[in-house]
């Protein structure tokens, strides 16, 4: 029977060899009746996929849309890119997810050991991006407080009305947390805004006011002006953001871990029963 092209074992319980791929439509070459490892193998990988793979990538995918269109504007008020980093890379995984998904159907389909290798492969993939990505962002939460500290006074005093980006980022997060300053309003004396424009008569930006209007800026009596500065809800928000990003990396990556053990079972499976049909 040399030569011949091994049945395919489809989804039924014991399975049934194809008739027109065996001259013994009822027995395999060892006289077994039917091969329930496979089938059994096949049940898991499919439910794997669908119920975990396809619902962790679209889970990933999300996270990742949600960071970048809805954090992404603060990025400008950050010294280094490991936040946008993160999601960028969590991104990638769930649209990898989604190939890797469609790919395991083509593979279980036509019981093709190249395609499930293939597959397999897709999964290790993922399995490290979103374990970077997880990683990155536990190492950054630790990161962040001292970076805002450090560096979010002389980004807001140098950056604004100078960069467009920063200058945004700055009435955005003033306007949505209340806030005014990186520490305290006071700290916008000495910024190159006010330096630069003796002639001005804003003390602070407007975006300080408790209820914004042109040239609302001009007085920072308490009753005109938010006294809070805005690191501190800043970095709050950012530190729970940067957790929730570790959780869904670290945590979504083990559902690949699962699904390449599952693969490589079925792989070997596989390869043992074309082995008999040579």
């Amino acid at each position: 029977m040399g030569g011949q092209r091994p049945p395919k074992y489809h989804f039924s319980w014991p399975c049934q060899p194809s008739r027109s791929s065996h001259p013994h439509p009822h027995r395999t070459p060892h006289g077994i009746e039917c091969c329930p490892d496979v089938n059994f193998g096949k049940y898991i990988i499919f439910f794997h996929r669908f119920a975990c793979l396809f619902a962790g990538g679209i889970a990933v995918l999300g996270v990742g849309i949600w960071t970048v269109s809805e954090k992404h504007k603060y990025v400008a008020l950050l010294t280094t890119g490991t936040y946008q980093s993160v999601a960028y890379i969590l991104l990638l995984a769930g649209c990898t997810v989604i190939v890797a998904v469609c790919l395991g159907c083509c593979a279980l389909r036509n019981e093709d050991r190249c395609t499930l290798m293939l597959y397999t492969f897709l999964l290790l993939l993922v399995f490290l991006l979103e374990a970077i990505g997880g990683v990155l962002a536990y190492i950054y939460e630790e990161q962040v407080m001292a970076e805002l500290s450090l560096r979010l006074t002389d980004t807001f005093n140098d950056g604004y009305m100078v960069d467009e980006a920063v200058t945004q980022a700055v009435d955005d997060m003033q306007l949505e947390y209340k806030c005014c300053g990186a520490l305290s309003f006071q700290e916008w004396s000495d910024s190159i805004w006010v330096e630069s424009n003796p002639t001005m008569n804003n003390t602070v930006p407007d975006s300080c006011c408790k209820t914004p209007s042109p040239y609302c800026g001009v007085r920072d009596h308490p009753s005109n002006v938010w006294y809070t500065g805005c690191i501190h809800r800043f970095e709050d928000e950012l530190g729970r953001h940067l957790v929730v990003l570790g959780a869904v990396g670290c945590g979504l990556s083990l559902i690949q871990v699962i699904g390449m053990i599952l693969s490589c079972c079925l792989y070997v499976k596989l390869k043992d029963i074309e082995d008999q049909y040579k």
